[in-house]
């Protein structure tokens, strides 16, 4: 039975996907930034329920002109955040290359980054600061890749500049994935050679999955060394997750 469910929900997810490619096509050009933000967050909630992840999200997101940073578990901690409270988010250049998803992501208004370039770093931290100033909330994983939602990864803090040159609060974000068999979802770690197939796969199969938004005190950036705020940031999400180390 549960084969067949999982089966039932990639096809309805894969209509779902291409639903948001009309969006993006015939009804973004006449929206607004606003407006596209809103119906990404719809459309990011509804694929979340189709892919059978319940959502449970505690705090309150600080709003416009703020830099969201959060622990990194899965390809699905995107559509986590936005369903709560969509935003613009910065992701590695492999993604946008995906077929069909990365149009999708770069149609959500996302900033590509290539991280074996160092020098790209500061083109993105640029893009990001521009991006603050017009009062953008933007959204980053600053380990850089994913974990298996145990713990944390060395935090790298060169984005964080984008907040600090700005001045504009940034609010971290912790994320935990659960099932029925696990506390912490093995299904929903996309790590290692995980293929993307693959990891849609064991999240559809999976029972009772749910992902935990948890929405942490902003924290102000002006005047702040980006090392020590990287690291004060660190330390408030593994403190929501529960991790001491």
């Amino acid at each position: 039975m549960q084969l067949l469910l999982g089966v039932w929900r990639v096809v309805v997810a894969i209509v779902h996907l291409l639903h948001g490619a009309l969006i993006c096509l015939f009804i973004f050009p006449f929206l607004a930034a606003h407006g596209r933000l809103a119906r990404v967050g719809w459309w990011s909630a509804r694929m979340l329920r189709i892919l059978g992840i319940g959502l449970d999200a505690s705090g309150t997101p600080r709003g416009p002109a703020t830099l969201v940073i959060a622990n990194h578990v899965s390809w699905l901690d995107i559509l986590a955040i936005n369903a709560v409270y969509p935003c613009r988010f910065v992701s590695k250049s492999d993604v946008r290359h995906w077929p069909l998803i990365g149009w999708l992501v770069a149609c959500g208004g996302t900033l590509f980054i290539e991280r074996e370039r160092k020098r790209d770093a500061l083109r993105v931290v640029h893009q990001v600061a521009d991006a603050l100033k017009k009062g953008d909330t933007i959204a980053l994983f600053p380990e850089g890749t994913t974990s298996e939602g145990h713990g944390l990864l060395t935090f790298h803090a060169n984005l964080l500049q984008a907040a600090v040159s700005t001045g504009v609060p940034v609010q971290p974000v912790a994320l935990r994935f659960s099932d029925a068999l696990e506390p912490v979802s093995q299904a929903a770690a996309y790590v290692g050679d995980t293929h993307l197939i693959r990891s849609l796969w064991m999240i559809v199969t999976a029972r009772a999955m749910r992902v935990r938004v948890d929405w942490l005190p902003a924290v102000e950036s002006h005047g702040a060394d980006r090392r020590e705020l990287s690291d004060h940031l660190r330390e408030a999400i593994l403190q929501s997750l529960g991790v001491t180390k």
